[in-house]
């Protein structure tokens, strides 16, 4: 008989700011997908919703690989699967759509193989094929997350944040591979910069801990990614500019971009309507999109073992 199970997981904020593939966010954008083994041989994988006919349904999708691997790490051959995804992240976008799918293939592969994968093997497992941890983190346990890796080793440290914001984020109608955007970033960068990026990283850990979002004024600014992505964003300046304008914290690229998110206590949707005014006015398409902080990471919500 088939076996099934249905996951849930969020879409992600990386970086924020100065926390350059350390710092995640887990943001209320959802992805979903179904796992089903079958008694017939073969693999049936269906995409809806964001990235239906650009998302492979082969052997190359990316949450079939995730469930591949978990497979292989546990010694199961089941004779057939069927996928079925279900996409509300936006693609391409900077909202950790791959980290997404990758947390859902592993955590419903997992699932239907008798839960023997801890968190920790999961997630080590995700930044393999990932290639960083700043946004599968937050996608497999929610909250915030600080994440280091050396030598295969992931360790990280989820924290829920002591006061309540909204994560506005306007998303351009064009998109930006993570390969594009890291190779406009320098091999080294001076000194001053990386003592810059240190002090604003703990400060931003800080603010969220005790729930001095004031201090997020101070904190946002960065210097080892966002200058340098700046030229691939038409009016990056502008749309944070506006932002700030409106009330909100600071904003910040979501993780590679194109997206900008700002932080945000008060109006929302005025921040938002700021942004995507600042990305027409210079000759950008967009909407915004209004995130709480998703506090749960990947759930399985339905499962079915009969």
């Amino acid at each position: 008989m088939a076996q099934s199970v249905k996951v849930r997981v969020p879409g992600t904020i990386a970086n924020c700011g100065p926390g350059f593939d350390a710092v995640g966010m887990a943001g209320t954008i959802y992805n979903y997908l179904e796992l089903t083994l079958t008694e017939q041989p073969g693999v049936y994988i269906e995409v809806k919703g964001e990235g239906s006919g650009t998302i492979p349904d082969n052997e190359h999708n990316i949450a079939y690989q995730a469930v591949q691997a978990v497979f292989r790490k546990v010694g199961a051959e089941p004779c057939g699967v069927i996928l079925r995804m279900e996409n509300s992240i936006p693609l391409a976008r900077g909202l950790g759509s791959s980290a997404a799918a990758i947390v859902a293939g592993l955590t419903a592969a997992n699932a239907l193989t008798g839960s023997n994968l801890s968190s920790e093997e999961l997630l080590e497992m995700a930044t393999q094929i990932e290639g960083h941890p700043d946004n599968v983190a937050p996608a497999l346990f929610g909250g915030a997350t600080i994440s280091v890796a050396e030598l295969g080793k992931v360790r990280c440290l989820r924290i829920d944040p002591a006061a309540i914001f909204t994560m506005v984020v306007a998303v351009p109608e064009f998109g930006l591979s993570t390969k594009a955007a890291r190779q406009v970033l320098p091999k080294t960068v001076p000194h001053r910069d990386a003592v810059f990026n240190v002090g604003r990283a703990a400060m931003l850990v800080g603010a969220l801990c005790t729930g001095n979002l004031a201090y997020l004024r101070y904190v946002l600014d960065d210097r080892l990614h966002q200058p340098y992505r700046q030229r691939l964003i038409p009016g990056m300046q502008r749309v944070f500019a506006a932002a700030v304008a409106q009330g909100a914290l600071g904003a910040v690229i979501s993780g590679a971009g194109p997206c900008l998110v700002a932080f945000t206590q008060h109006a929302p949707a005025a921040v938002g309507e700021a942004m995507v005014h600042a990305f027409a006015e210079n000759g950008v398409k967009a909407h915004y999109l209004l995130l709480d902080l998703d506090r749960s990471g990947a759930q399985i919500i339905e499962e079915d073992n009969t």
